[in-house]
């Protein structure tokens, strides 16, 4: 079960760096807002500490994507096939 869904999840490296650097630019506007919000109004912290945490959980399913692709990888490599002629020795 685990082994279908690491490779569900890592199916797609693309999309997980597409999503990992979307949660990397919206971190950058968090720390904007956050910093604004110091000197300025305080309703701009609050709005940069929403989209942090927007930002966290997209640059963490991203950087989860792209890691479940390479234990994949690994999981595909270590697996015996069933067509090689060492796995009967």
């Amino acid at each position: 079960m685990l082994k279908q869904w690491v490779f569900r999840l890592g199916s797609d490296p693309k999309l997980s760096l597409k999503r990992f650097l979307c949660g990397l630019a919206l971190f950058v506007l968090a720390v904007i807002f956050i910093a604004t919000g110091y000197y300025g109004p305080a309703i701009l912290q609050l709005i940069g500490l929403l989209i942090l945490a927007i930002a966290l959980f997209f640059a963490a399913w991203g950087y989860l994507g792209i890691f479940a692709n390479r234990f994949a990888q690994v999981l595909e490599r270590a697996s015996p096939k069933d067509d090689d002629p060492d796995l009967w020795k």
